[in-house]
């Protein structure tokens, strides 16, 4: 069911720019050399187009190619606040790619579909606790890259902040992993968070700091004066 999508992203491929894009993301599978843009604009189509269980079927099929633009298309295909009538698969699908990642483009690009699955559905967040111990560093990271709008809220309801210190002790567990990603998440996840409450991120500092990378602490308060 994908190929005449893939044979759409086929169609505007840039050899010369899918050489330096393999040089620049160093994880060995096909490159095409399409730009962010111009899958944005095919996958918006395409989401006019497909019904939800249509478009899980595609963004499937997609994924499973290992080609580094079908995986964004299919990521995008997903991307989208409201799926209706029911976005369970389009959840499943998106939950079983995480032991898929191998580079952090595709990652931060599932990640997204996956935030606004997380944000229409948080009790969600008790698969994603599971991550938070596997083997596989991608899927660690997933945990927090996909709850970043936890650190978002401007006006947290007492739930949401619930389940923000949820994720800050996901956080905390994390901070004598010393792997470059899982410490640049954690920053990644106190920066944001800053914006809004920089007095917990500087009580997270307080208490873990002396245990994290001296990169992902200087992240984590690099917006706080």
């Amino acid at each position: 069911m994908h190929e005449p999508y893939l044979d759409a992203l086929r169609a505007l491929s840039d050899p010369e720019r899918a050489l330096g894009m393999r040089g620049y993301h160093k994880t060995d599978r096909e490159y095409l050399g399409l730009s962010n843009p111009q899958i944005n604009d095919l996958t918006k189509e395409w989401r006019g187009l497909l019904d939800v269980p249509a478009r899980v079927a595609v963004a499937d099929g997609l994924w499973q190619t290992n080609i580094f633009e079908a995986r964004l298309a299919a990521s995008k295909l997903l991307t989208q606040a409201r799926i209706r009538p029911d976005d369970e698969a389009a959840w499943q699908l998106i939950a079983s790619w995480c032991a898929d990642f191998d580079s952090w483009a595709i990652a931060d690009h599932a990640c997204m579909a996956g935030q606004k699955r997380l944000i229409a559905d948080p009790t969600r967040l008790d698969q994603v606790e599971a991550w938070t111990i596997s083997d596989h560093m991608w899927t660690r990271r997933a945990a927090l890259v996909a709850t970043l709008p936890w650190a978002k809220q401007n006006n947290p309801k007492p739930a949401e902040l619930e389940a923000r210190e949820r994720i800050l002790g996901w956080a905390a567990g994390y901070v004598h992993d010393h792997q470059w990603f899982i410490q640049k998440a954690i920053g990644w996840w106190l920066r944001d968070l800053s914006k809004r409450d920089s007095d917990r991120v500087i009580t997270f500092i307080d208490e873990h700091g002396e245990d994290m990378k001296p990169f992902a602490r200087k992240e984590a308060l690099r917006l706080i004066t």
